[in-house]
């Protein structure tokens, strides 16, 4: 669905990023999880590049996006924001007591797992990439998220998803797997490449992705001589 600026749901989002990080903006995971749910939301553009002021930090302590908000709910981390649509949301979150509980397993392996290697490595290939600390580090940076991609391969098998349908766990996880696209890692496991490719294929996430990439084209920083 089209962002609404009526919508009662708001969310902040960046107007620009290096293009190396279009696409990868965690808000996405919030406009995914809001497309699968099927609400609206309005989105509130802020400039990355400058610093928060007082009222901003108050919404978002560690001045980043992010943030919700839907009448007196207001919140940040996008775990956290996904979590609060699925309760709200078979779509996302299996109606069964073990289904949720499953579902809300996958997030935070998703978060607590999976994404603190795959982070370490890409902080090092896209911002310290040729430093010597850097080069040192990353062949154990590399080792430590294949053995995190071979026990997710291992448990995904042939399954379509995490478990017996998609979830917010699957969200969770797909937009973690993400970072890895400047790498040849994850081709490595053929079944996570699938699963990845089958759960970018919904129709939310198409219209998630296509929604920050509009917001990320309204501006620019200024040319330099």
């Amino acid at each position: 669905m089209p962002v609404d600026p009526d919508a009662a749901i708001e969310i902040t989002a960046f107007d620009w990023v290096p293009p190396f990080a279009a696409g990868l903006v965690r808000d996405l995971r919030v406009r995914w999880a809001l497309e699968e749910a099927g609400l609206a939301y309005g989105e509130r553009l802020l400039d990355a590049t400058r610093r928060r002021d007082a009222d901003e930090l108050r919404e978002q302590p560690f001045g980043q996006v992010p943030s919700f908000t839907h009448g007196e709910v207001r919140m940040f981390e996008s775990g956290a924001i996904v979590l609060h649509i699925a309760e709200g949301s078979e779509a996302l979150m299996p109606p069964d007591p073990p289904g949720r509980a499953r579902a809300v397993t996958w997030v935070f392996a998703a978060l607590n797992s999976v994404e603190p290697p795959v982070a370490a490595l890409s902080e090092i290939d896209l911002f310290h990439a040729g430093e010597p600390w850097a080069l040192a580090r990353r062949p154990g940076a590399e080792a430590d998220v294949c053995e995190r991609l071979q026990q997710l391969s291992s448990h995904l098998g042939r399954r379509d998803h995490l478990e017996d349908r998609f979830t917010a766990g699957d969200l969770m996880m797909t937009t973690v797997l993400r970072i890895l696209r400047h790498t040849d890692l994850l081709e490595r496991f053929p079944n996570l490449v699938r699963y990845q490719a089958r759960c970018e294929a919904r129709p939310a996430f198409v219209a998630a992705l296509q929604a920050q990439l509009a917001a990320l084209s309204t501006r620019r920083p200024a040319a330099t001589a």
